[in-house]
């Protein structure tokens, strides 16, 4: 078998149904902020459980115009040293300042790290969902940001579908920011979504996405915005996808039964725990391997011996050890040592939505006979 770490998956009826769809979009003439646009917007708002949503054009676009809203300029942010590096660059370019925090062993931010990180002129802070779970502490970080009168918003760029206590990523916060980037759980090709509860957040992301403009007919700015714009292309393509969406989160459900049970019987790699409380939609299948094992060569030899690939780690480097946050903040190594510890030792197995069982199987029959030499 050739299993690949990911695979994009679109039904032929589907890209029929999309090809019909962008030959309505060019025969209207409304290229940009139509009806399919707001269609999407309004349906995933509604899947989300949140009043709003604001489609853009990317993930990232999402994060920087939440913390535009939030008025971050001159403060400072608090997120999570595992992260993209878009979640701490979309603070600055917002005009924030970036603080890291560590992690615990769920990859997601600790929230004694973040006590201790918080200063006077600290505004918000950014949970982030790792690979698709939402992040276990986010019960306890919100009480911080109740206690010290801060804004929670979650980068859930992984997290579509994904649930805690009941409630759906998204709706734990003032805010969220979805990715529909072409790795993600669905795609847009390139996209992003904004949900909130928050009238005034919603209001001035419509104005902040569309170059700071009062209304889409005017030519009066009344904020400092920029094109972030999401095409009725993308929202097509996202709109097809989104109905697919429970569909997807299942398969890679299955997938992840298989990995859970298999692994366990295999030593010198673990799967992360997923809280009973919770169900992810393993955008990502995280595992652990044991210290001293050479991931390079691990992934190497899987690839090369076996036809298996795996996925990008999440992530490997954590953001404080970046060049550009080294040079930024002169960080050296060691100030976050739970996050290096992890961001080394994890992997992330194949899963997509058009996986099968039995390429699931052959992914853990390989594991067992590399993890045998170690």
């Amino acid at each position: 078998m050739n299993i690949p770490a990911a695979k994009i998956w679109f039904p032929e009826e589907d890209r029929k149904a999309i090809l019909q769809n962008i030959d309505e979009i060019l025969k209207s003439g409304r290229l940009t902020l139509g009806n399919y646009g707001k269609e999407f917007e309004e349906k995933f708002a509604a899947y989300i459980g949140a009043k709003y949503a604001v489609a853009v054009n990317s993930g990232t676009s999402a994060l920087e115009i939440i913390l535009r809203c939030l008025d971050v300029e001159g403060f400072s942010v608090i997120v999570p040293t595992n992260t993209f590096f878009a979640t701490p660059a979309a603070i600055i370019h917002a005009g924030g300042k970036v603080i890291f925090a560590d992690i615990t062993d769920s990859l997601c931010i600790d929230p004694q790290s973040v006590k201790k990180n918080i200063k006077k002129d600290t505004k918000a802070i950014i949970v982030v969902h790792i690979g698709g779970a939402v992040a276990p502490e986010i019960g306890e970080i919100k009480e911080i940001c109740k206690k010290h009168n801060l804004f929670l918003i979650e980068d859930a760029a992984h997290a579509h579908g994904s649930i805690l206590d009941g409630k759906k990523a998204g709706t734990f916060g003032d805010a969220a920011a979805f990715s529909f980037y072409p790795t993600k759980v669905i795609t847009s090709a390139e996209g992003g979504m904004i949900v909130t509860n928050n009238e005034d957040i919603y209001k001035r992301s419509l104005v902040f996405r569309d170059q700071g403009k009062a209304g889409f007919y005017g030519n009066v700015h009344t904020e400092m915005g920029y094109n972030w714009r999401m095409s009725e292309i993308h929202a097509a393509i996202g709109l097809s996808q989104f109905a697919r969406l429970d569909e997807f989160i299942e398969v890679r459900r299955e997938i992840a039964k298989i990995y859970d049970k298999e692994l366990g019987e295999i030593d010198g790699i673990n799967p992360l725990k997923i809280p009973s409380n919770g169900s992810s939609n393993y955008y990502k299948y995280v595992a652990l391997l044991d210290k001293g094992i050479d991931r390079v060569a691990f992934k190497k030899e899987l690839k090369e011996r076996h036809n298996v690939s795996l996925s990008g780690e999440v992530y490997e480097l954590p953001c404080h050890l970046q060049p550009i946050f080294k040079k930024l903040y002169g960080f050296k190594g060691g100030e976050f040592p739970k996050a290096e510890e992890l961001c080394e030792r994890h992997i992330c197995l194949p899963v997509f939505p058009t996986m099968t069982g039995e390429e699931a199987k052959y992914v853990v029959e390989v594991l067992r006979e590399v993890m045998s030499k170690q």
